[in-house]
């Protein structure tokens, strides 16, 4: 085992905590290719560690959208965004959960700031942090709770229609539970969605359209 997959043999007999090498990670997303090169395609590591799976997939989003609105500094800008707000992890290490969020953070700041350019702007910058925290989180996959003990939720983003976006917090025990074959009395008002074969719960908290560089107002 390399040296650079564990951080102390203490952490390997407390938690069980090894890191992937960088080559499984590209073998392993290379097998979900196509989604991982859409750039709304929304992916969830439920034991990220410092973001070595979350991070590839990153890189592989904005390279599509450099490839596709690199032109437009401000479609570039907007299509970054919306690639960061398909990316989730859950770890149960909080000095894990948060260089996830950095590491994540500096690979799209350095591509945003190349693209971008002197339209860079630090509004987004702190746009993308604030997102990050809402999807990165330091908990327990298996009992679905924050480390303080409050259920996991985790926010959906869509972007709706120019800077606007649409922002739905959902329980993760919940989403889960949509992937059931059978609807429970428990499951009144949920949606089925065709496409990913599975009910929909209805949100924990909704909010207003909002234009993404002012999002962190409605935290």
């Amino acid at each position: 085992m390399a040296e650079n997959q564990v951080k102390s043999k203490q952490r390997v007999a407390d938690h069980g905590e090894v890191f992937t090498a960088e080559r499984e990670v590209n073998a392993m997303i290379d097998m979900v290719k196509d989604e991982s090169e859409r750039i709304d395609s929304r992916f969830l590591e439920p034991a990220c560690g410092e973001g070595a799976f979350l991070k590839e997939i990153l890189r592989r989003k904005l390279a599509v959208v450099k490839k596709q609105y690199g032109k437009s500094p401000y479609d570039y800008e907007r299509y970054s965004v919306l690639a960061v707000t398909s990316i989730y992890g859950v770890d149960i290490l909080e000095d894990n959960a948060e260089i996830c969020r950095q590491n994540l953070y500096d690979i799209w700041n350095a591509e945003y700031t190349k693209n971008a350019k002197d339209q860079a702007n630090d509004k987004c910058r702190e746009t993308i942090k604030f997102i990050l925290r809402k999807n990165i989180l330091c908990g327990d996959a298996l009992t679905l709770l924050q480390n303080d003990g409050t259920p996991i939720v985790f926010a959906e983003w869509n972007l709706v229609m120019g800077d606007q976006i649409k922002r739905r917090d959902y329980e993760f025990a919940e989403l889960l539970d949509g992937h059931e074959k059978q609807m429970s009395i428990f499951m009144i008002g949920w949606e089925y969605d065709e496409e990913i074969n599975a009910y929909i719960p209805s949100p924990k908290k909704e909010y207003p359209l909002t234009d993404y560089r002012r999002l962190s107002e409605y935290d």
